[in-house]
């Protein structure tokens, strides 16, 4: 029988470094986890930003009774979708979202993929052709950088946000090329930071080229529509194509890609994570339309988590570029070698907090850090009573 002993020896050395993962089952309770020995640890893990997935779980938020008496989350809906999307498996409220998402974004269309990773890496592979240049973000998502990989176009990685760098490579080589895709997330998930895309689409109007921006932390947070970075830097009705989530803001799950509507048939014909996954799962739709409904109506729910975002970065006197950027949920403490991220998150579990430990390969050698993900159910207390923990075993 051939022999798996080369990935037994690959596990001992992750072992050994303090990087071997392992799925933990937790139970949701609010905005609390409980862990397998019990413990109900504040969640500080999640990227349910607004907290509409904690009330549509049947958890009371902070500011009505569950979301799940909406008239849009039909909790009867259950099972699958049965088949792609492009068979039986678009149904009315598929449609029905995909509209709803493409008059969040103004675009002329919008559709829907079973994941974020699905729309982010079959987009860029079904746009991007041999011929091509993609310019990528070197510290974007693992979707972005597969989607790169599987198209065939030539791949340059540039240095996190520089945009002036992607202006002197376009100027440089941009003849080579018969189109130019320039890919950028909005937000960085490990970081919390911006990617300046109001300069990067000034470099695109001037090369000739398309802007891909990944909306994926931003949806729901940002903007004054709540649309995300795009928005925020008054840039939405330039950049042609957008990605977004369903699982982080909106408080569901799946993905989307809002665009003029011949890249929306465009992907509808030829995008391969779309055309070959069955679509998304009703109550995930449902699910869905409840969220994209209340980021459109219930403001109030991305300037709490904003504010919340403000005051953890000025009580741990964490600079950043913009006042857009200080008011991400996202807010990394970097701690250093794996074994000290791994030993500061252990002790803040034992103190009732659940904050993960983020090590390489997923952040940079020496970065190990705690992410912190606020979310709109946090109340202030409880943020206070984290930072109390954090400077104790820091």
């Amino acid at each position: 029988m051939t022999s798996f002993d080369y990935l037994t020896q690959r596990q001992q050395s992750l072992r050994g470094h303090k990087r071997f993962r392992t799925l933990v089952a937790r139970q949701f309770d609010g905005v609390h986890v409980i862990d397998p020995d019990g413990r109900r640890l504040l969640n500080f893990g999640a990227n349910d930003y607004l907290g509409l997935g904690m009330e549509m779980r049947g958890h009371e938020g902070p500011y009505d009774q569950p979301l799940i008496g909406s008239a849009d989350l039909d909790v009867r809906v259950m099972g699958g979708s049965g088949a792609s999307a492009l068979l039986s498996g678009w149904t009315t409220s598929h449609d029905r979202l995909s509209n709803q998402i493409a008059e969040l974004e103004e675009t002329e269309a919008a559709v829907l993929f079973p994941t974020g990773f699905a729309a982010c890496s079959g987009a860029v592979s079904a746009l991007a052709e041999a011929g091509d240049l993609i310019l990528s973000d070197e510290l974007n998502h693992a979707s972005l950088i597969d989607g790169c990989r599987l198209s065939r176009a030539e791949c340059v990685v540039y240095p996190h946000r520089d945009w002036l760098r992607v202006d002197h490579i376009l100027q440089q080589r941009r003849h080579e090329f018969t189109r130019v895709w320039i890919v950028t997330n909005t937000v960085f998930g490990m970081d919390g930071d911006i990617a300046p895309v109001d300069r990067l689409q000034e470099v695109a109007e001037k090369h000739d080229a398309f802007m891909i921006a990944d909306e994926a932390h931003g949806t729901g947070v940002l903007g004054d529509d709540g649309s995300g970075v795009c928005d925020a830097l008054g840039v939405k009705n330039q950049i042609a194509i957008r990605i977004g989530t369903l699982s982080k803001a909106v408080g569901s799950q799946g993905g989307f890609v809002a665009a003029p509507r011949v890249v929306v048939d465009h992907l509808i014909n030829h995008c391969r994570s779309l055309i070959y996954s069955t679509s998304l799962a009703p109550a995930a739709v449902a699910a869905a339309l409840t969220g994209i409904s209340e980021i459109r109506t219930r403001p109030e729910r991305r300037r709490r988590v904003q504010q919340l975002a403000r005051h953890v970065r000025a009580e741990l006197a964490i600079t950043v570029a913009s006042d857009l950027e200080a008011s991400v949920p996202i807010i990394p403490v970097v701690v250093g070698t794996d074994p000290r991220v791994i030993e500061v998150s252990a002790q803040l579990a034992e103190s009732g907090f659940y904050v993960p430990a983020i090590r390489p390969p997923t952040v940079p050698e020496g970065t190990a850090r705690l992410r912190i993900s606020l979310s709109a159910g946090h109340r202030t207390e409880m943020i206070d009573e984290l930072l109390v923990a954090i400077r104790k075993f820091m």
